[in-house]
């Protein structure tokens, strides 16, 4: 190792550490990473004796240096120097091959550690409930996954064999160099302070440095991620000031270049002055060495081999001297990871739950009280970037809930916005569970049904029609991965949509964009109102399917929602007075509670709240037919 790769090494040590270092780990931390080290164990043992390996191969060629001299100065015979400098020869390529192996290895270990920690980060936050990711922000859960899964990685690769690495070439060197003169090897540990103490305060600066970048970094990702998306842009142009945005951007983007620069001196400035210090070191070795050597207290391969043994002891020693700092920064990343792993789901499957009984299925509400949980129940502060959560109770927004929707029929949710029809429709398929009461499926309480059998009897489809940035063949396979071709193209049909898939230009396989905004708002509604008829529920929720579409779309809309329903247990968040109409019984939801129910006809006679929403949310037009909505 060169003396300036000596100086890089040593910075290396405390490049990423925190200005005031993190917190001592618990035990129960340490346990657990030994936890996702366990099935990678047989991978570290040969990972630690291929670095303990080069450590001692590291020592070793200095020394047969050393020997070469000796031989040379001595008049020794070409063979002996041939011999030496092949077996220098030899263990270069040794040591060559150990670095591969070590490298393959630690390579395996730490993509195996990540691909365990990921899978288990993005398992887990799959069965988090939908509050949780109504509070927290995408990016910050998407940085767990990388940011924090590779510096966990780090402990396991660079860390762990750097540091098992420096402290046998460490010993070994400081043992050979003492052996030969003790005298060279105490003047080295006095220059140690020297060549340390640079490399501490100088990684602190670039740290600090490091962090400023990445914070602009992250605000200039936030700030594209933002904007770049359909509605962001949207609203930038109606809205915002292109001028502005502009501005912003640039001013950090500048700071960050400003840091880059910077940066890149001070390494450059530090890296300097140390391997200045390293060479002045050696030529004191060389000096003193020489003096030794001149006057027979020391061979001249002696002094050669304390210069080569004096790089190899540098390197190691100052990486020490920051590995505490380095490796407790990248074992805290572990503790984020488990941060997300100790949220506990709110909804879990039971292990003793059945399915949902064959054929037709009853729907059943019975005595539903239900609150919101609090967020510190569901989230966790650093995901929310806030400084504490809100421990204060969810607020109840259903009280006492009961009606029961007997097969193939439909019950109508009516209401003021806010009253808590969304709710129910998320409680029936489970999306939360419920505080009181229960949720009955086919006379099953919701709580006590396998999770995959009540996704394949419930179906439901939101106002806001969500598809993702895929094909729309993945969109639709979604609900079925297993459909044929024609049974695709039987539900888009039958959703009043083939004739536009086919015109698409390339048809199935054609990339709707993100959240579908390659399509209008009518076409992805049909297309997730043909998701739903792939899926084939027994039991279909509608929550305001038609909100925001147009006349002409709604009426789309509202013929593949007529295919969706056809036959099938179903509860409509209802929008239009024509589904009100067809409902086999109509809920007026009032604060949470059911104020009334009946039929259409019914309701009007009573002149209450239904009556009142009917005559305030509906016009006459000039043919003196009702329109408009009533949700």
């Amino acid at each position: 190792m060169s003396m300036e790769m000596t100086a890089w090494h040593s910075l290396r040590g405390v490049y990423g550490s925190q200005e005031n270092g993190p917190g001592p780990l618990s035990r129960a931390t340490l346990r657990r990473i030994a936890g996702f080290a366990a099935p990678h164990r047989r991978g570290i043992t040969w990972f630690l004796v291929l670095s303990v390996a080069s450590a001692v191969l590291a020592v070793a060629t200095p020394l047969i240096a050393g020997r070469v001299v000796n031989a040379i100065v001595d008049g020794g015979s070409t063979r002996t120097v041939v011999v030496l400098a092949l077996l220098i020869a030899g263990l270069a390529v040794v040591e060559a091959a150990l670095a591969l192996g070590g490298r393959w290895m630690s390579s395996r270990i730490g993509e195996g550690l990540i691909l365990d920690l990921r899978t288990a980060v993005f398992d887990h936050v799959q069965r988090m409930p939908v509050a949780f990711f109504t509070r927290t922000r995408t990016g910050a859960l998407v940085s767990r996954l990388n940011n924090d899964v590779i510096g966990a990685h780090r402990a396991f690769s660079d860390i762990l064999s750097g540091v098992v690495a420096n402290v046998v070439t460490l010993l070994l060197t400081l043992v050979v160099m003492t052996r030969i003169s003790w005298q060279v090897t105490l003047l080295a540990l006095l220059l140690l302070p020297v060549f340390v103490i640079p490399a501490r305060r100088m990684g602190r600066r670039l740290a600090r440095l490091q962090r400023e970048a990445a914070d602009h970094n992250a605000a200039m990702g936030t700030q594209m991620t933002e904007r770049f998306s359909a509605p962001g842009a949207t609203l930038v142009k109606l809205f915002g000031r292109p001028d502005d945005e502009s501005a912003a951007f640039a001013t950090r983007a500048r700071r960050v270049r400003d840091i880059g620069v910077r940066s890149a001196m001070v390494q450059t400035v530090f890296v300097t002055s140390l391997t200045l210090v390293s060479a002045l070191a050696l030529a004191l070795v060389y000096g003193l060495g020489g003096f030794y050597a001149l006057r027979g207290d020391m061979d001249a391969g002696a002094v050669v081999a304390l210069a080569l043994l004096l790089t190899r002891l540098y390197a190691p020693l100052t990486a020490l001297a920051g590995a505490r700092m380095e490796v407790m920064s990248a074992l805290v990343s572990f503790e984020r990871v488990f941060e997300v792993l100790d949220l506990r789901p709110l909804v879990a499957e039971h292990e003793d739950a059945v399915p949902v009984p064959e054929g037709p299925v009853t729907v059943e509400f019975d005595g539903v009280g239900f609150a919101y949980p609090s967020a510190d129940k569901v989230s966790l502060a650093s995901l929310e970037e806030v400084a504490t959560l809100d421990h204060r109770g969810g607020v109840p927004v259903l009280h006492d809930v009961s009606f029961r929707v007997e097969p193939g029929r439909m019950v109508a949710l009516v209401g003021s916005s806010g009253a808590g029809k969304s709710t129910i429709a998320q409680l029936l398929p489970r999306l939360y569970d419920v505080d009181a009461g229960a949720v009955r499926v086919g006379g099953v309480d919701v709580r006590d049904l396998t999770a995959a059998s009540l996704r394949e009897t419930v179906g439901l489809v939101t106002q806001d029609g969500h598809l993702f940035h895929e094909t729309v063949r993945a969109n639709l396979l979604l609900a079925r991965p297993e459909a044929r071709e024609d049974e695709i193209w039987d539900a888009l049909r039958r959703a009043r949509l083939d004739g536009l898939v086919a015109s698409l230009p390339d048809g199935l396989d054609t990339v709707v964009g993100e959240r579908g905004y390659r399509l209008s708002g009518g076409e992805r509604q049909r297309l997730t109102i043909a998701r739903l008829l792939l899926a084939r529920p027994r039991v279909v929720i509608l929550d305001e399917a038609t909100a925001h579409l147009d006349s002409t779309s709604e009426a789309d809309v509202q013929a593949a929602l007529a295919e969706a329903l056809q036959g099938r247990t179903s509860v409509v968040i209802a929008h239009r007075l024509s589904t009100i109409r067809a409902a086999d019984e109509i809920l007026v939801i009032e604060n949470g509670r059911v104020a009334e129910r009946g039929t259409h006809d019914r309701l009007l006679t009573l002149g209450g709240r239904y009556e009142e929403l009917h005559r305030t949310q509906f016009a006459i037009d000039e043919d003196g037919q009702e329109e408009a909505a009533l949700a």
